[in-house]
Parts: C-alpha cells; structure tokens; sequence
C-alpha cells in the first residue's frame, strides 16, 4: 500500500467511492493524518482499512478528489496515460482536424482527472487548475503533455489558474508560460471558421469550446433570419449566423473588450459585413427595449447564474425573467436557443423555468432540440454532476 497520508472513512461512509463516484465529502472522514496539508496526495480508507482510492486533499465540502480507485503512484506516467487516452479519444472522434484545431482535452471528472480542465487553440494547450493538488502537480502535467503532443511544431503550455484555485489557498502562480513561448496570433480554428482567442485576459480559458455543435446547429437555422445574439462574448454565435445566410446579426454583451474581439473574429471570417452589428449593453436593458417582432431567431446564453446551492432560486428567477423577455419579443415563427450553463441547476429545474415563462407570455412554445455539451465535454457516467450545459431549442408561434 501506497506511503501516503491517510483518509479513514466513517462506517457505511464508502458506498459512493464503491460505485466510482470520485468525491470524498468532509462529512463522511472519520479521520485524517496529523501535519495534512491542502493539496497533498493521500490514500483513502474504509472504516476497516480497506484501500478505497487515491487522490488530492483539499479543503472544503469535497475533501478528496479521487484520481485512482487503485494503489498507483500519481506521477508523470500517470498523467501520461490519462492525456495520451483523452487525446486518442478526441482524435478517434474526428475533433482534431485541418478545418478544427480547438477542443478541450481534459474534462475534469470526465476524462478521470478531476479538477484540471485543458483546451488545446491549435498548437497552445491552456491549462487551468480547480483544485490545489493539481496546481502542485503542475510540473508533471506540463511534461507529460509535452510527450503526448511532442509532434506538434511550436507547442506551448499556457497556465491560467488565478480565478479558479481556492482564493484562500496561498499559492504562487509563477509565470504564465511555463512551456514554450507566448504566442503571436492567438487566432483558433472551429469547424472552418476563425477566432481570436483571449486565452490572457478572456474569461474561462478563452473561448466556450463547448458550444461548439450548439453555433453549428444555429447556423443550420440562421438562413434569412434577424439574429440576436445576448450575451455574446466575443460572437462565436454571430459568426456562425452569419455564416449560415442570416439577413441580420446583433451581438450584445456588457463587455466592451468582448464586443470589440467578436467585431475583430466577424471581420476575419467576412470582412466589412454590413449585416453585423454589435452593442455593448446590459442584455436585460437591450432586450426589454426592443421593438416587438424585430428578431425571429435569439439566442440567450448567459454566464452562470448559480455557482452555488444558496443562489439557486435567484438564478431561476433570472432565467425566467430573459426568456420571458424573449418570448415577447420574437416575431411569430421565431425560434430561441436558450441555455444554462450552471452546474448546480438541473435540466428538470431548467426546463420548469422555461415553460414557466413560455406560460406567462402566453405565446405557443414548441421545443425542437433539448441541447448539453460535446463529446469533448464527456460526462462520467459515475458523475453525473458532471453535465453542466443544459439548452432547448424553441420555436415560438
């Protein structure tokens, strides 16, 4: 058995580690060894001593993230074999190709490395840390990934985990580029089309990879339709639309800096279109003052609205009240893609929210597609916790 510090589990405290679930709730560790400190590998017992798995300790509700349910050392081999088998996953579904050189590689709990998320933007693999165990792994995650994409000219390792390590963890970040140089273009490229990624200062690691097939299916509807694009970001739907023959396109977003990277990623892909146009605006003012009937398509893609338990009800209540903007506002025949992206809201929770204000607008609402992320995104069938994206596509008589 490993060396390792110890977690020892109250009686009938493991059934969920039996069944593969990969958290370790405070509630049920019974005992611990002296001297632990966050981030530190520990081994996890039954009441009876029994090897139940091994993985990170950090403080909080979820004390231990389990990375093996066996006795293996968590070193550079290992990661080797998580990343190697993730990237034959993403390549194996023909995500990797000429026409599309963006996809996350690491899903957290759903390629069994709970807390590391890493997108790849062409040959740069942006890597961001949710717990403290795997920002002290770091240096083993950085050089297995050089081995895994050893054939990739020029590839770096950019590390973005500021905003999402605890914030009372004392931790140093050191540089940002801890592989390879700072790339010059920044420029990405999803299903043909290109985009600026502000993988520096942007928010996530840049871009939401994970509406990738969601913007493709838009574009299958967009053909001449007036678009409205809230919450745009840096206008990965907008593109898309535009793409697709839309007759008008309006990206609003409160950012500045995001509407003016989503102008930049329109005119890479077509130029001065007159058919764009952007708004940098607090969505709930921008869509209440609209003219009725003005857009027959919208897409209402907000950042999270719970990141938490406690905010749930006032997260539904905000979901209610913009999509009953948006039913209000279409014009008759219009169809709205709308989303959730928060973890904690379940796709029941989501859905009720969504006939509620289809019911208070009293507009007739059919549902066409019912949405969640990618296959890059995967969903470990022992974590279900892990299918944050809910979306419905909507059409509206």
């Amino acid at each position: 058995m490993s060396q390792l510090k110890e977690i020892i589990l109250r009686p009938k405290k493991d059934e969920f580690l039996r069944r593969f679930h990969p958290w370790v709730f405070s509630g049920a560790i019974a005992s611990k060894s002296s001297n632990l400190s966050e981030g530190d590998l520990v081994t996890v017992l039954s009441s009876e001593r029994e090897l139940l798995g091994v993985g990170h300790y950090q403080i909080g509700s979820i004390a231990v993230r389990i990375l093996s349910f066996h006795d293996e050392p968590i070193d550079q081999s290992f990661y080797e074999k998580r990343l190697s088998a993730a990237f034959k996953m993403r390549n194996d579904l023909k995500l990797i190709r000429s026409d599309n050189n963006t996809f996350r590689l690491i899903h957290g709990e759903g390629d069994y490395l709970p807390g590391l998320i890493i997108d790849m933007y062409g040959a740069t693999a942006v890597v961001q840390a949710h717990s403290v165990g795997m920002h002290t792994d770091q240096k083993l995650i950085v050089e297995a990934l050089k081995i895994v994409f050893k054939n990739y000219p020029d590839f770096s390792v950019f590390y973005k985990s500021e905003g999402t390590l605890p914030f009372k963890a004392d931790i140093d970040f050191g540089d940002s580029y801890i592989y390879g140089s700072e790339s010059e273009t920044h420029i990405a490229v999803e299903n043909g089309l290109k985009f600026k990624i502000d993988w520096l200062k942007g928010q996530k690691t840049g871009f939401f990879i994970d509406q990738r097939e969601n913007r493709s299916l838009l574009e299958h509807y967009s053909s001449g339709r007036n678009v409205l694009n809230m919450f745009s970001y840096t206008g990965g739907f907008s593109v898309y639309a535009l793409r697709g023959g839309a007759s008008e396109v309006v990206s609003v977003d409160s950012s500045s800096k995001a509407i003016s990277i989503a102008e930049e990623n329109v005119a890479m892909n077509f130029g001065d279109d007159p058919r764009h146009h952007s708004s940098s605006e607090d969505a709930f003012k921008f869509l209440n003052e609209i003219p009725n009937d003005k857009y027959n398509l919208i897409v209402l893609d907000p950042p999270a609205f719970a990141k938490h338990r406690g905010a749930i009800n006032n997260a539904l209540q905000g979901y209610k009240k913009l999509n009953h903007a948006a039913f209000s506002k279409i014009a008759a025949g219009g169809i709205v893609f709308t989303f959730s992206c928060s973890q904690v809201i379940s796709k029941e929770q989501f859905r009720l929210t969504v006939f509620s204000a289809a019911a208070l607008s009293g507009r007739k609402v059919k549902i066409l597609h019912q949405l969640s992320q990618p296959t890059d995104h995967p969903v470990n069938i022992y974590h279900p916790e892990g299918e944050y994206l809910k979306g419905l596509v909507l059409y509206v008589e």
